[in-house]
Parts: structure tokens; C-alpha cells; sequence
């Protein structure tokens, strides 16, 4: 009988986050993440078939994961300004409670080496972008924002506000404030009308 693998996928894309939150994409190397668990170098490889793998898998992973809350909340209300207002109180809050994963979400997906990824990491990209997109075009549609200012208003309220708020604490060192949802929360509704 095989004997389990000591080193999971979790515990080596966990590894490649941590790296990635303190020292940006260029922090994550198959012998990084190796060291930061205690692994030989082999078991990375055994599960990424190199870098550009194990970049994608950690920016998909991420990524994932905040698109899945952040989807949820959007679709979730019947009144579109109570939405967004979720949507961008939930981008603040899973930032609270996945500092690591925000900060790492603070790059790109280029900075990740998107331009290199496979043809199955880039339509994983592509399908989970496309959702989110969709459900923010729904919610521009239910508040009335049909042309481009509007929609470029409820991009800057859900969206882009809500990540300066992360941005600048996060990149600073900082944890976010206890009055960060709501500040963010605020901001948006006054942008929204």
C-alpha cells in the first residue's frame, strides 16, 4: 500500500501565498515554497509541473475564493443598491479575514504570469472573471447605470473603492481599520445615489 503524500497541494499553495504576500510574485519559486514547508523539492515539482503551474494554481486558488463570496453576496439581494453596498462591504471584510490572500491579490494575474499559463488555467481565469463580470453587468443594469459613466460608477463603487481601502493598508503593513467596511459601505451608496 502507497503511503500518503506528507506534503498536500493546500500546504504548498498555503506556502506560495505566504511568499507571495511578503515578497510579491517573484517570491514564489519551486525551492521558496519547498523550504517554506519543509519539503524536498520534489514533491513541488511532483504536483506543478514547473513554476508558471505553480503561479497559476496560486492565483486561481486565491482568486477562486474571493470570486466565489463575491458573487454570492451580488446575486444575493433583490434590491441592487443593497448589493453593491454588500458586494463592496465583502470585498473589505474577506480582506480582514484573508489578509495573505488579499495582498497577493493585490497584483495581477499578469504579475502571476498569465501570458504563459495553460490553455485549462487560462479558461479557469476566463470563466470566473466572466461570471463576476456578468453578475456586475446585472447589477449595473438593475440600478439603471446603462451607459458607459454609469457603468464605469458602479465599477468604481463595488469594485475599485472598495480594493483602495485594502490596498492602502495592506500595502503598508497595516492591518484595515475596525471602520473600514463601513467607511467603504458609505463611499459606495453615495456613489450610487
Amino acid at each position: 500500500m502507497a503511503r500518503p503524500p506528507r506534503f498536500d497541494t493546500d500546504q504548498l499553495l498555503d506556502a506560495a501565498v505566504r511568499l507571495a504576500a511578503a515578497g510579491g510574485p517573484a517570491a514564489v519559486t519551486m525551492s521558496a515554497v519547498a523550504q517554506a514547508v519543509g519539503a524536498p523539492s520534489g514533491s513541488v515539482y511532483h504536483r506543478f509541473a514547473g513554476r508558471t503551474a505553480l503561479l497559476a494554481e496560486v492565483w486561481l486558488r486565491t482568486v477562486e475564493r474571493f470570486q466565489e463570496g463575491y458573487h454570492a453576496v451580488l446575486v444575493s439581494h433583490s434590491d441592487p443598491r443593497r448589493a453593491a453596498r454588500a458586494a463592496a462591504r465583502h470585498v473589505v471584510g474577506w480582506s480582514r479575514e484573508h489578509p495573505q490572500e488579499a495582498a497577493l491579490l493585490l497584483y495581477g494575474a499578469a504579475d502571476f504570469g498569465r501570458a504563459e499559463w495553460s490553455e485549462e488555467h487560462t479558461r479557469r481565469a476566463d470563466s470566473g472573471n466572466g461570471r463576476v463580470f456578468d453578475s456586475l453587468g446585472a447589477l449595473a443594469d438593475a440600478l439603471g447605470a446603462t451607459d458607459e459613466e454609469g457603468r464605469d460608477r458602479v465599477a468604481l463603487a463595488v469594485v475599485e473603492l472598495p480594493l483602495t481601502v485594502v490596498r492602502r493598508h495592506l500595502r503598508a503593513g497595516n492591518p484595515l481599520p475596525p471602520h473600514a467596511e463601513d467607511l467603504t459601505e458609505e463611499c459606495t451608496a453615495a456613489l450610487l445615489g
